[in-house]
């Protein structure tokens, strides 16, 4: 799974969950400042990315990310240690 695949899979989420204008947003843009996403909706958006993507975040994973490129980087992190480990 490359960083744009989950990218994409975290575009889907914002608009189809939360119907964020996802043309407006970039890399830098904060999930709790800018996108006003609350404690329960980054619970049903890590379900969506687990669904979506096969790798869960924990939630002590979740509480450091910010931004929509923290997002990507901690799901790109769990591929990886994943398919390290023999998981794909």
């Amino acid at each position: 799974m490359t960083e744009n695949d989950i990218r994409a899979v975290l575009f889907d989420a914002l608009e189809n969950l939360f119907e964020i204008d996802t043309a407006k947003l970039t890399g830098t843009s904060n999930l709790y400042e800018d996108l006003e996403i609350d404690s329960i909706d980054a619970i049903d958006l890590i379900d969506h990315i687990k669904r979506q993507t096969g790798h869960k975040l924990q939630a002590e994973d979740f509480r450091s990310v910010r931004t929509i490129d923290d997002v990507v980087a901690a799901v790109l992190k769990k591929a990886q240690s994943a398919e390290s480990a023999g998981n794909p």
